[in-house]
């Protein structure tokens, strides 16, 4: 008898807009600052959307993205891949169609994803605090 194997397991799709509800729904409830959400979805082959956050201190950075991470896990059984965690000034959650970036505030601002990834659609999103 053949051994099916892990190629012939069925994994059931994840709904991309649940998991893009999911993360932004959790960076609320960790008070994420200036949450923007930038739709890829025929822009770009890298994710459908990628959102960005920030944290008011390199520990809040670290547990929003744990948390998100356990988040994840536990709503579609999926684990993430993160970057960053050890010094959390910049942390990327990749979670295949959903592209996080939580940063510390001055990091946000030297970087500026939003305005790199806006492609000139409309102005990026930025919060006033």
């Amino acid at each position: 008898m053949a051994d099916p194997g892990p190629a012939t397991e069925t994994k059931k799709p994840i709904d991309i807009e649940a998991l893009h509800a999911l993360v932004m729904q959790s960076l609320d409830d960790d008070q994420a600052v200036e949450l923007v959400s930038i739709p890829l979805a025929g822009k770009s082959s890298i994710a459908d959307h990628m959102v960005i956050a920030s944290g008011r201190s390199s520990r809040q950075v670290a547990s929003m993205a744990t948390k998100l991470a356990e988040r994840i896990k536990q709503s579609f059984g999926k684990s993430v891949r993160i970057e960053g965690l050890p010094v959390a000034d910049w942390v990327l959650v990749d979670a295949d169609d959903v592209i996080v970036h939580l940063f510390r505030p001055e990091v946000r601002s030297f970087y500026n994803l939003e305005r790199m990834w806006a492609f000139g659609d409309e102005p990026a999103k930025s919060g006033t605090a």
